[in-house]
């Protein structure tokens, strides 16, 4: 998988500021296709979550674009402050673009934010996206009571900036021990996130229940403590039951948020471990491909 270089340049990105193995990647076939995807990543990640997921796709014929969301993979993230729910759309249209230039038929996808930054594509570009949806623990609605608290006060303006000054100034650094990820959410970042669900959840207000007719493929685990699962219940219950297929990881398998995109332990420097894989990881790209066959 090669560093997407044209992307550094279309964003003015610095190739040297950007965190090893956390660049933005792209895959292209050999011989022209119809088929193209977009892999988006989550807050506080990279597209070296996206990466396995990708190389199956690749192997069943897709060009292959995974973007690099401002403020994410950097060397010196500065607390992601100043971060904009409208940039990252702009670094997925850019792909999507990039996309439709070498294929026809587009689908898109994703991990957590980045699941949800695809459906909220998939309703506002529906034009563009003329493929499959395919969403890896998606956060459409954050899990929990915990959850709840911290949506409704990322939502307080008047209070989130207090929050944040006493976070960036007393709180966990952004880089960790992870080399794929920051180490906590920041809030400029998370009160963004929280818009993206507000727009999410204004567009299915609209919708009755079964008039998606994008197919839609969901993997989630019910062990998620960061994005709820009711969020992913209530899309696939508006969308079209010929068109949807829902890979559900039981509870008591204890598969975390992460996880579900991971094929291999994610280790930290000295090797030990911090992310553990998904032990249905094979099981359910299996699902994915016969998906894929079946609905594109």
């Amino acid at each position: 998988m090669a560093i997407w270089t044209d992307y550094y340049t279309k964003f003015e990105i610095d190739p040297d500021s950007v965190r090893k193995d956390c660049e933005p990647r792209i895959m292209l076939q050999d011989s022209p296709t119809e088929k193209a995807i977009v892999l988006i990543h989550g807050l506080t990640d990279s597209p070296f979550f996206m990466e396995a997921i990708g190389e199956c796709f690749y192997q069943w014929g897709y060009n292959v674009f995974i973007p690099l969301l401002d403020g994410h993979g950097l060397k010196d993230p500065k607390f992601m402050r100043g971060v904009k729910l409208e940039t990252w759309i702009k670094n997925v249209d850019f792909a999507i673009q990039e996309a439709k230039s070498q294929s026809k038929v587009i689908s898109i996808g994703g991990l957590s934010t980045g699941g949800t930054l695809s459906v909220l594509k998939m309703f506002d570009s529906p034009n563009d996206i003329t493929g499959g949806i395919f969403l890896f623990s998606a956060a459409l609605d954050i899990a929990g009571a915990t959850g709840d608290i911290k949506e409704k006060l990322l939502r307080t303006h008047i209070i989130l900036p207090i929050v944040a000054l006493i976070q960036d100034q007393f709180g966990q650094e952004l880089i960790g021990d992870n080399p794929y990820r920051y180490a906590r959410m920041d809030n400029d970042g998370a009160q963004e996130l929280s818009k993206l669900i507000d727009e999410i959840d204004e567009h299915l207000k609209k919708i009755k229940k079964g008039n998606i007719n994008k197919p839609i493929f969901v993997a989630h685990s019910e062990y998620d403590s960061a994005a709820d699962i009711q969020g992913v219940e209530e899309l696939i219950a508006k969308s079209q039951e010929d068109k949807t297929e829902f890979f559900r990881i039981g509870k008591y398998f204890h598969v975390p948020h992460a996880s579900v995109v991971l094929q291999e332990d994610v280790r930290a420097k000295n090797g030990s471990p911090l992310e553990p894989k998904n032990p249905f990881f094979d099981e359910m790209m299996n699902a994915v491909d016969q998906f894929q066959r079946k609905q594109l």
